[in-house]
């Protein structure tokens, strides 16, 4: 079978030899889910069933506000692998096909732009440690063949693998409703078989290879895990948790159901809004079980740390690229500007950190990340770097060291642009579409989590929309046109 042969070929590249003494240096676990919301057990959702994130939350630090960026793949992994905010990058779109005309859809590449710059794993190859990717970091999709690399980016890694095991193989047989759209429509499959044939299966098994093979030399092992992207694939095991007549439904509010301001509701697709509401609760059901799967994983590479005895000298992060809606809003993807798709799970472990245990309020950004990492382990970032160290919040979560984040987004409609940006402050999420010709959002995120009531053109809130405002048109200055 064709998945056999995927999973021994990554098995067997991955004899590698051991190098160099142990160095007192942190190593680095670098965990990323590809469109992980926080439906999480450790966020206050425990229908969903995620044993092993909740337990690395429970000893590390949780960031209950952390936000991405860009809302897409590609932008998102981008800017916060880079440093850099999407205005810098300039990458503001994933590859792929025109959906009108078929052809290829270029996206450029970061280096195009800031040619010399240097990445996050890059920086610690040049300070000796071993570098590995195991799977998706930067964006380049689910290759096809092992050794795909797309918008990958050589100068940042040692060694690479990309597994791609029986899910891939057997993608023509996964249901969607949209037929034959399995990257961006709602689609799933419960599959026979174990865990270790599925792609994230074999990603587990490449990255506990690794650690085994390093694990007397300083590492930084970046994971990236496929799911909970669509297709929603897991084992069957995983579907059995979650009986879809037992998945509550979102509420919407009365601008959802109006999608007002349109440019907010702008991912939306036809045939995901035709659902009807048993079709829902299995696509809601379908991702929360691709979501314990991928948890089940995260699960390996903690024991395996703690087997090899490597637990007390790793950092461990766990985060996504960006967030997801799951019928949130009336909407199922990312790609929007609500609190679902800019704010991500963030957990960082640090061995004899002041604050593990503990959740924190702080504001964080995931270009925060880069410079986090350098601090902690004691290299010399790039003066460059548009984020700030999380370090003091990690000793004493009950600091801040920001008092916004941003996050921004172009949406395409009928041949014209929507230029999204938004700010989140402790208390306020405010939206500007086109510097307000096609809309702007206000809402307060202490009184109304859920974003039902836009207090934008209220008279009472003049002062706060005049605040936010003004962070959002200086940030919005610097952004390039797409």
């Amino acid at each position: 079978m064709r998945w056999l042969w995927l999973a021994t070929a990554v098995t067997a590249c991955l004899l590698v030899p051991q190098t160099q003494a142990h160095s007192a240096r942190w190593n680095v676990l670098f965990i990323v889910a590809d469109d992980l919301n926080c439906d999480l057990g450790c966020y206050g959702h425990p229908q969903v069933k995620t044993p092993n994130i909740d337990r690395l939350a429970r000893s590390g630090v949780l960031f209950r506000h952390a936000y991405c960026q860009y809302p897409l793949c590609s932008p998102s992994r981008t800017s916060f692998l880079t440093g850099r905010r999407p205005n810098v990058t300039r990458v503001l779109r994933n590859p792929g096909r025109d959906r009108r005309t078929g052809e290829h859809r270029r996206s450029p590449h970061f280096r195009e732009f800031i040619p010399d710059t240097i990445t996050l794993p890059q920086l610690f190859r040049k300070h000796g440690y071993f570098v590995a990717r195991v799977g998706k970091l930067y964006h380049y999709g689910v290759p096809r063949q092992i050794g795909t690399s797309g918008l990958d980016d050589p100068p940042s890694w040692d060694y690479v693998v990309n597994p791609a095991g029986r899910d891939k193989a057997e993608q023509h047989r996964i249901f969607s409703v949209i037929p034959g759209n399995y990257g961006s429509a709602l689609s799933w499959m419960a599959m026979e078989g174990t865990d270790q044939v599925q792609t994230d299966g074999l990603a587990a098994t490449a990255a506990i290879s690794l650690m085994e093979s390093y694990k007397d030399r300083p590492f930084f092992l970046a994971v990236g895990f496929y799911r909970p992207h669509t297709p929603y694939v897991a084992p069957k095991r995983y579907f059995s948790l979650y009986p879809p007549e037992q998945v509550p439904l979102p509420r919407l509010s009365t601008d959802d159901k109006a999608r007002r301001p349109l440019a907010a509701y702008l991912s939306a697709k036809r045939p995901e809004d035709e659902l009807d509401d048993a079709m829902r609760r299995k696509a809601i059901a379908a991702y929360h079980a691709s979501v314990s799967f991928m948890d089940a994983q995260v699960g390996r590479l903690l024991d395996a740390l703690q087997r090899l005895g490597l637990a007390d000298r790793t950092i461990v992060i766990l985060t996504s690229d960006h967030g997801y809606h799951m019928y949130e809003h009336g909407l199922w993807h990312k790609m929007s500007l609500f609190e679902n798709s800019a704010r991500v799970p963030l957990i960082i472990r640090v061995p004899g950190a002041a604050g593990n245990g503990k959740a924190t309020e702080a504001l964080a950004e995931l270009v925060d990340l880069y410079p986090t990492l350098a601090d902690l382990c004691g290299l010399p970032a790039p003066e460059y770097l548009d984020g700030v160290s999380l370090r003091p919040v990690l000793e004493d979560p009950s600091r801040h060291v920001k008092q916004a984040a941003f996050t921004q987004l172009v949406r395409r409609r009928r041949g014209e642009r929507y230029h999204g940006f938004s700010v989140r402050t402790l208390r306020w999420r405010y939206t500007l579409w086109d510097m307000g010709r096609r809309g702007e959002q206000l809402y307060d995120m202490q009184n109304d989590p859920g974003e039902t009531t836009n207090l934008a053109t209220d008279p009472r809130y003049r002062e706060v929309v005049q605040h936010l405002r003004a962070l959002v048109v200086q940030y919005a200055q610097n952004a390039p046109t797409p």
